[in-house]
């Protein structure tokens, strides 16, 4: 019989794409009866790790193990020697599956033979896709939405799906870069800057990686501090910076001008008013 331990802590929530549910778990104990899901579900851990059964095999969901289970496919799973196991999951049904399918240009649906792969940058980029799906920058979690499961589908799927690479292409890449330093201050979306130049918006991911060493939404973010920058120094309010370069509301300027400067805007700002 399953045990459900009243110490465990569990969030779940419909994210901002059609068809996705996301899960936050933190376990102290509990055995998963053997179910299956009508949707695709991918699981990483953040701390501990789990025990689980699926093909007829057993294995351990672990901070160096990323979990994919396709829909209808039975599976189980106990703490088993882990005193805790905190996990973040996708929960993806048919319209967020072929909202994926879009983002990465696959032709159609993956499936996957192995429920278990390592690959430590698949790992990193589905817990930051989790957390940012959190947040308010949408363009981040959109990226990070086509980075992880375009690398997910194009490596481990087993019908490959014809996920086409990146192009070298130096004048697209301009084309995209001339459209962000002119409308920085727009809500601009990985869809409509992918548009632009005719690609998907995982191949755009992997132009900018290879042409520039940085995402869209990385570069972005560098024209918006820039455009902030220049406001503060002509003694705009930081409120009215924020939004004037781009930013979600000050509190977005906040956090990211401290992430590449180590100094608060207000700190920036109080400098050049003296």
């Amino acid at each position: 019989m399953a045990r459900v331990d009243p110490r465990n802590r569990t969030r779940y929530w419909r994210a901002g794409v059609p068809g996705l549910s996301l899960l936050h778990a933190d376990l102290t104990a509990h055995d998963y009866a053997p179910h299956s899901h009508d949707s695709f579900v991918v699981a990483v851990t953040e701390a501990g790790g789990a025990e689980f059964k699926s093909r007829g095999r057993t294995d351990e969901a672990r901070e160096s193990a990323l979990l994919v289970f396709n829909p209808a496919e039975p599976h189980s799973g106990r703490m088993a020697r882990s005193p805790r196991w905190r996990y973040r999951a996708f929960y993806l049904d048919e319209a967020s599956t072929e909202a994926v399918n879009a983002l990465v240009g696959a032709e159609r649906t993956a499936y996957f033979t192995s429920n278990v792969f390592r690959d430590a940058d698949l790992i990193a980029s589905f817990l930051a896709l989790h957390r940012a799906l959190e947040d308010s920058d949408d363009l981040r979690a959109q990226e990070l939405l086509a980075a992880s499961f375009g690398a997910l589908v194009a490596r481990h799927g087993s019908r490959p799906s014809r996920v086409a690479p990146a192009p070298r292409d130096r004048a697209r890449y301009e084309t995209v870069i001339e459209a962000i330093e002119d409308r920085h201050a727009e809500n601009l979306t990985l869809d409509h800057m992918s548009a632009l130049v005719d690609l998907t918006p995982f191949q755009l991911i992997g132009l900018f990686k290879r042409m520039g060493g940085l995402t869209p939404h990385t570069y972005l973010t560098q024209i918006r501090l820039r455009a902030a920058r220049e406001l503060l120094r002509r003694g705009s309010p930081l409120a009215e910076a924020a939004l004037a370069a781009g930013f979600y509301d000050q509190s977005a300027l906040h956090r990211h001008f401290k992430r590449a400067y180590a100094i608060t805007p207000r700190q920036y700002l109080a400098a050049h008013a003296s």
